[in-house]
């Protein structure tokens, strides 16, 4: 599994609160390298899908303005123990990123 994202998830009656941490540099193309003076380009995660089992449950959309790091916290209704939360992300390089987690 991708080690760009990390949860921590509480089910409790049956709802799933999820915190989501996704470790990304977020570069928003306006800061410039103390070292060299020239621009970092911009490299930033523009789509995170979320997904409960197999069926999408929220669709993210991002710019250059998200911090580096970004955290995500949302609740996600109707889970049960067993169920798969997924994460992926994609960003303008063409990286990209999952995680997954199964509720216990």
């Amino acid at each position: 599994m991708d080690k760009s994202v990390r949860f921590r998830t509480r089910l409790e009656n049956g709802i799933v609160n999820v915190k989501i941490l996704i470790f990304h540099p977020m570069e928003t193309g306006y800061r410039k390298d103390k070292k060299t003076n020239e621009i970092v380009p911009k490299h930033f995660i523009h789509t995170v899908n979320v997904f409960q089992n197999d069926d999408l449950v929220m669709v993210i959309h991002w710019s250059r303005s998200v911090s580096k790091n970004p955290y995500l916290n949302l609740k996600i209704r109707e889970c049960n123990l067993g169920d798969l939360i997924r994460v992926s992300w994609e960003d303008n390089f063409g990286e990209s990123g999952f995680g997954e987690v199964k509720l216990e």
